[in-house]
């Protein structure tokens, strides 16, 4: 009599990241929305969710990288390779290359999981093309995969950034006095980065939200230098803290607060009382600045053209009683009067690739031409809707010059009742930091250590 040998239980926490990494590469899959419900779904907490975690988030991250020395160690183009092989070969060698995994756990795992999800040919080449990849350190694999490249090229393989979006970024540090910052700006793109709450003023301080992170989600917490309502957390799910449940804090990334606070501060002479966010969804700064209006009496009007997000934005800003959310396309607004306006611009998302590492695959030069012709068009009509006196902060969470600068100048082309505040100043008067030379604000994920958030105030003469 012959048994069945017993098939080996894989590691639900690998198996987690293999699926959210399968999903992301077939159907463009947000890991963001995915991977926790993939963690619930498969029981995974505490550590192994952590473990889980860094391997999907981190793989995205590094896919460019891990894919050429993928290549160079199989001599096949990960491309060429079936989803689940690359998929595998991927979290193998981010193992193997970026944690504290010893070889032959990282190499025996991966290759258990091709074999129950692949075949025994597929198998074999994810072992031995993963050997290969343990036979050397990081910085001899980056001499091999930069052989024969131009600096540039070097930069974008070893960054895992595509090379127009490496191009789009040094142009943008140049027009911001940082040209020699260039590397540690896209590198700042590949770290975690930490969980940052905003404490809506007048619904809850600072200090107090702090203590309650820290007692309830037994963590490390921090304030940011460059948000006086920021706090941040070293660990731990916020969404179990009752200020987050209540809607008096959030979820938020400093620099998007600082955003938010430029609008509020921003000086300007009469009445202020009407404030609108164009492009609200899905909330956040609408969640500030509507606690920001409550506390001066003002009223918020937060548009958004998306029915799902609009209604994101209403459970934002729930414990608010000032702010209106509608659905309507910023460009078919009607009115004028409005003392502040908030524009935070669609756009390509370069500034956020932090917490969506999978966008710089997604995203292309191509994009640019739609998307800043729509900036320019909704510039133009919040300035219509402006009063004389009135301020409007024009904001993108991208560097690029051409989403960024750029717009600005050609819209104010054309026009003599537009003046430019110095955001810089305003900033540095809310933060207390210097951050740059005015008058436009930009921040940086390795300076800041935020989303890399552009920010302009204009203000209407009259």
């Amino acid at each position: 009599m012959s048994y069945r040998a017993k098939a080996k239980r894989l590691d639900p926490a690998r198996e987690a990241a293999f699926e959210v990494l399968c999903a992301v590469d077939e159907r463009d899959a947000y890991a963001n929305l995915l991977l926790p419900k993939v963690l619930s779904r498969k029981r995974v907490k505490g550590r192994d969710a952590a473990f889980a975690t860094e391997i999907t988030y981190g793989t995205l991250r590094e896919m460019a990288r891990l894919d050429a020395i993928i290549s160079s160690a199989s001599s096949r183009l990960v491309s060429k390779l079936g989803l689940p092989v690359r998929a595998l070969l991927r979290i193998g060698a981010y193992q193997l290359l970026y944690m504290r995994v010893p070889a032959h756990a990282a190499v025996a795992e991966t290759v258990d999981q091709a074999r129950v999800h692949t075949s025994d040919g597929p198998a074999k080449l994810v072992n031995a093309a993963l050997r290969r990849v343990s036979e050397r350190d990081n910085e001899e694999w980056d001499n091999r995969i930069t052989q024969g490249k131009s600096e540039q090229q070097a930069l974008a393989i070893c960054s895992s950034h595509p090379e127009w979006i490496v191009g789009a970024i040094a142009e943008a540090a140049k027009a911001a006095g940082r040209a020699d910052a260039l590397a540690d700006i896209l590198y700042a793109d590949n770290e975690s980065p930490y969980v940052t709450l905003c404490a809506r003023p007048g619904l809850i301080d600072r200090e107090r939200l702090a203590d309650i992170a820290e007692d309830e989600l037994n963590t490390n917490v921090a304030f940011s230098d460059i948000s006086p309502w920021a706090v941040i957390l070293q660990h731990g799910d916020p969404a179990l803290l009752e200020p987050i449940q209540r809607g008096y804090a959030a979820v938020q990334d400093a620099g998007s607060q600082l955003v938010a606070g430029l609008l509020a501060e921003a000086p300007l002479g009469g009445t202020d009382d009407r404030w609108l966010d164009m492009c609200a969804g899905p909330g956040g700064k609408a969640g500030l600045l509507g606690a920001l209006a409550a506390q001066r009496g003002a009223r918020l009007l937060a548009n958004e053209i998306t029915p799902h997000r609009a209604e994101l934005v209403r459970q934002n800003v729930q414990s608010l009683n000032n702010v209106q959310v509608q659905v309507a396309d910023a460009l078919d607004l009607e009115g004028e009067g409005f003392d502040r306006i908030l524009l935070d611009a669609p756009c390509t998302g370069l500034g956020s690739l932090r917490r969506r590492p999978e966008a710089r695959y997604r995203k292309s030069n191509s994009d640019l031409a739609k998307l800043t012709g729509l900036q320019r068009k909704l510039l133009r009509k919040g300035l219509e809707m402006l009063r004389g006196g009135g301020v409007l902060c024009y904001a993108t969470c991208s560097p690029h010059v051409w989403e960024t600068r750029l717009v600005i100048a050609e819209v104010l082309a054309d026009r003599s009742d537009i003046e430019i505040i110095d955001a810089a100043q305003v900033a540095k008067d809310i933060s207390g930091v210097e951050l740059g030379n005015g008058p436009m604000l930009q921040l940086w994920p390795d300076r800041d250590e935020t989303d890399a958030m552009f920010a302009a105030l204009l203000r209407k003469k009259g």
